[in-house]
């Protein structure tokens, strides 16, 4: 009898902290994105660490993007997310569309998003303000571009309102500059991204400079935006270093609501097993000392940064 009461308290003890029941009844959700980009792959890649390596079932749910994103967290309806950090740096503030302040935080600054204008040879776009007049791709519907597009126009003396706003994804604004129905077009992301690849690659594209001083009155006005510089030959006929811009990095986020010993636990997974999302997309390679704690604008989550100051990468 003494025998069987030790077994029976042994399989108790199991399934009360061993098994599979024990993840903490936590189950965690990563908004990323629609499918075939990079917020989709490395959003998929961040839940699926910290998934193999924590005591919770993290999934990621694939959305329409960052702004779905943010709503979401700040509703409760997901955990963390992957946002473009220009659209965040709005919407805790409640500026723009957004109409009230929206309750995320950030957790981890990731890959930059280096964008800037093309435009075929002989359109007759060499600065910007040759898209006065002119049919121009600014992104696909929806998507928030504008939060981070307007302010570069504006420093250039440029509006929406001087050209033709054309919307479409990637793949289909590489064919609207290629059968000539859009003069210019807003293309950017990781480098090298695969849509100027394809473009440079059909026909003879312009790379349309910034302004230096526009380029500096951002960098002043904006935590997001910072310099960024394409190398030569990056692209077929891009022959000198581009002076290009971050124009809001990819960055991890959380509900502002999500416990501080959650978001720690997490950062901390994700951060010692970032070599696992490196063999899964190369944007992993953002997940570094320096780069994670890059100030753009949107308050970091206090979970996150109890496990930065813990090794010793954040100052205050």
């Amino acid at each position: 009898m003494q025998y069987k009461a030790l077994l029976i308290f042994a399989v108790a003890m199991f399934i009360g902290c061993g098994a599979p029941q024990d993840r903490e009844n936590k189950f965690l959700s990563v908004g990323t994105a629609p499918p075939g980009g990079a917020f989709f792959v490395v959003g998929g890649a961040i839940a699926q660490v910290v998934n193999d390596h924590m005591p919770w079932e993290v999934s990621a749910e694939a959305t329409k993007g960052t702004q779905e994103n943010i709503r979401r967290l700040s509703s409760g309806e997901l955990d963390f997310a992957l946002a473009n950090a220009a659209i965040s740096y709005f919407a805790v503030r409640g500026e723009g569309a957004w109409g009230e302040k929206q309750n995320i935080n950030a957790v981890m600054t990731l890959a930059p998003n280096v964008a800037l204008f093309i435009a075929p040879q002989g359109a007759g776009v060499t600065g910007l303000s040759d898209l006065v007049g002119k049919r121009v791709v600014v992104g696909p519907a929806g998507a928030g571009f504008e939060y981070f597009l307007r302010p570069i126009l504006n420093a250039h003396g440029v509006t929406y309102d001087d050209f033709t706003p054309l919307y479409n994804t990637q793949a289909g604004t590489v064919d609207m500059l290629a059968d000539g129905s859009a003069a210019a077009a807003f293309l950017g992301g990781a480098v090298p991204t695969a849509s100027i690849t394809q473009a440079s690659a059909s026909q003879d594209i312009y790379f349309i400079p910034y302004d230096e001083s526009a380029k500096q009155s951002l960098f002043e006005t904006y935590p997001f935006f910072f310099a960024a510089t394409i190398p030569a030959d990056t692209y077929r006929g891009q022959t000198e270093d581009f002076a290009g811009m971050n124009v809001g990095s990819m960055h991890l986020i959380t509900r502002a609501s999500l416990s501080e010993d959650t978001v720690y636990n997490f950062t901390k997974t994700l951060y010692e097993r970032r070599e696992e999302v490196v063999k899964k997309h190369p944007a992993g390679r953002a997940i570094n000392p320096k780069n994670i704690v890059r100030d753009t604008g949107t308050p970091f989550h206090p979970g996150a940064i109890k496990y930065f100051k813990e090794i010793g990468i954040w100052q205050d």
